[in-house]
């Protein structure tokens, strides 16, 4: 337990919980209504926008898997690895930057699972970003 509290075990739930965000992906057209609401768009718009959520997935899963399966050697300040953090941080950081900045209030405001959905997002890419930028630090110093 006291493992899960160091920069190694921080790496590693950060990745699950990236593995399970992308798993998530795989709910969430249901989740927010896309079948009805895309009923109207074209082939295309639908298409593209299932083909970008299966790759949102992917990505969520691949970003999680690698600090889950490598934290020790991410903390290695060798050059790939330096660049990999820095990169998640950067990544990361701009997921939690539009959370605020795109993401209008008046789409979660006064709805009460959409309210907490926003609230646990906000807690998730704060952790998520802190971790990075603390293992980015932790390899650059």
């Amino acid at each position: 337990m006291a493992q899960l509290i160091t920069l190694t075990g921080q790496l590693r739930l950060v990745g699950l919980a990236l593995i399970v965000m992308g798993l998530v992906h795989t709910a969430l057209p249901r989740i927010l209504g896309w079948p009805a609401d895309l009923r109207a768009s074209s082939l295309l718009t639908r298409q593209v926008s299932y083909a970008h959520l299966v790759f949102i997935a992917l990505t969520c899963a691949l970003l999680g898997s690698l600090p889950l399966a490598f934290a020790p050697d991410l903390l290695t300040g060798a050059p790939l690895p330096t660049f990999l953090l820095c990169s998640q941080t950067l990544f990361w950081g701009l997921r939690w930057i539009m959370e605020f900045a795109y993401f209008s209030p008046r789409l979660w405001r006064g709805h009460r699972l959409r309210t907490g959905g926003h609230a646990g997002l906000t807690v998730l890419w704060t952790w998520v970003t802190a971790v990075f930028a603390t293992a980015s630090l932790h390899v650059l110093w």
